[in-house]
């Protein structure tokens, strides 16, 4: 074991510069201990980096997790930078390494038949009878929101405030300003421009807001509706509608969207322009929907698949 000379100046440099507490020596001296069984016969300071990513491997093959391992490559580290600083060796070989990336958590999405029930219950409410203007209001704007979000995939920023002329042009695209100020063109369906004429053509007729130019005007100090109220009123839908509404979120019908266009075989990178990624690096987040899609192809379309 690599109870040497080295490891213990570099416990002791621990304990008395950067007053290290017992168990964190103790986790670094397992670590280190753990790294020199490894290289065996080799002494742990004489270790290329060809032994330390090697090393990476088999406590990915060991089953690490990724925070375990990153703990254990930054023991190493601080141990190669002590032997560089003191002049025990002239090079650093974990320099050029660096710890495995978190995978990025899966987002969470709402299945099609969830979305469906989410815009039926929406649509529901705006048939009642018997309601007062603000109620019959407040019920269409909500579908118009939930229709225009998930026929786009805007971000809620980008939702909340679109301009009351979206809704007054023929066109099926409208013009989106995201983050940066990078303009982009989303195509929208024919329920969504039909939702938003309908809450434009209900707030005419009842003389609310004639004069903001929102498509989703309130008297809040930005003059639209708030991310947080959106927020708040979709939670209410979901439970109306019989879902977990701790699940649903306007950042949730975003990830439906994109997730949804993939299952129905959209192309990744369309599904970037669409949502406004400059990177896609970012939308690549969704990959878990076509690794599941060509899974399903293979399973459904190879020969010897059935067997």
């Amino acid at each position: 074991m690599a109870t040497g000379f080295d490891l213990e100046n570099f416990l002791e440099m621990l304990a008395a510069e950067r007053g290290a507490a017992d168990n964190t020596l103790d986790s670094y001296r397992r670590d280190l201990e753990d790294f020199s069984g490894f290289l065996g016969r080799t002494k742990i300071a004489d270790a290329r980096s060809e032994d330390i990513s090697a090393y990476m491997g088999d406590l990915n093959r060991r089953g690490f997790a990724e925070s375990s391992q990153a703990r254990r490559l930054s023991a190493l580290k601080q141990f190669f930078k002590f032997l560089y600083s003191e002049g025990t060796r002239q090079d650093d070989p974990t320099r050029t390494l660096s710890a495995p990336k978190k995978r990025g958590a899966l987002p969470k999405v709402l299945s099609m038949a969830d979305v469906d029930r989410l815009i039926e219950t929406a649509e529901a409410e705006t048939k009642k009878p018997q309601r007062s203007a603000a109620t019959r209001l407040r019920a269409q704007r909500m579908l118009a929101l939930i229709e225009v979000l998930y026929a786009t995939g805007l971000r809620v920023s980008e939702l909340v405030a679109l301009p009351v002329r979206a809704a007054l042009r023929d066109e099926r695209l409208i013009e989106i300003k995201g983050k940066g100020g990078k303009e982009r063109l989303v195509p929208l369906s024919m329920a969504a421009q039909q939702a938003m004429k309908s809450y434009v053509a209900l707030r005419s007729e009842e003389g609310a807001y004639d004069k903001s130019p929102w498509l989703f005007p309130s008297h809040g100090d930005s003059g639209h509706l708030t991310r947080q109220h959106f927020a708040r009123e979709l939670k209410d839908l979901a439970l109306a509608a019989g879902l977990d509404a701790s699940k649903v979120s306007p950042h949730v019908l975003r990830h439906a969207f994109a997730s949804h266009l993939l299952q129905n075989g959209a192309d990744l990178r369309v599904v970037q322009q669409l949502l406004g990624h400059a990177d896609i690096s970012t939308t690549q987040i969704y990959t878990h929907v076509l690794d599941e899609r060509l899974r399903e192809l293979v399973e459904s379309a190879h020969p010897l698949a059935q067997r």
